[in-house]
């Protein structure tokens, strides 16, 4: 066999691998809640999360201080759906009626509107800078999103498919565990 020959198979066969491996780590497989800076998009933080799971979002309210949790679940079709909504003050900035379906109630001097279905395909929070303390809940994990996210940074949350390369421009939630 030809010297020349070998290495011309050679130099194509890598090209196809590098090619390959290029392609492969840009393909989105992975479905993750994504934590978004929208005036870039560039990933912030995200946590791998599938069909039918829930997680929720706490914070302190900035009028009454009182802790406030916001209860989600992503879609079949990739969308979050708000259904529980729990507070403890009754005051400025909180909910005083429902919407049809859902139900209104209160147990162990909590408020809690349950049976939502708010349906969204994105939205966007600002996380705060003194006293809100946004921290996700998802399965057993308690995460403060200040450890990823610089505190008075909006956000846009969402759920998509990312790639390798997307996973390692953010954080996942759960390695900083």
């Amino acid at each position: 066999m030809n010297l020349k020959w070998i290495k011309s198979k050679f130099f194509v066969l890598l090209t196809l691998i590098i090619f390959f491996a290029i392609i492969s780590i840009n393909i989105p497989y992975k479905q993750a809640l994504v934590f978004h800076a929208p005036e870039s998009n560039d990933i912030l933080c995200y946590v791998p999360i599938d069909t039918g799971e829930a997680f929720k979002i706490k914070y302190k309210h900035s009028i009454h201080l009182s802790d406030v949790i916001e209860s989600y679940k992503v879609t079949e079709s990739h969308k979050i759906r708000q259904y529980e909504l729990e507070y403890e003050d009754f005051a400025i900035g909180m909910p005083s009626e429902v919407a049809d379906g859902e139900n209104f109630e209160m147990k162990d001097g909590k408020y809690y509107i349950t049976n939502m279905n708010r349906e969204f395909s994105h939205f966007d929070m600002r996380l705060g800078q003194v006293r809100a303390n946004h921290t996700l809940i998802f399965e057993d994990i308690t995460y403060p999103l200040s450890k990823a996210i610089e505190p008075g940074t909006r956000v846009r949350i969402k759920i998509e498919e990312i790639s390798l390369l997307k996973q390692l421009e953010g954080v996942n939630i759960l390695d900083d565990k």
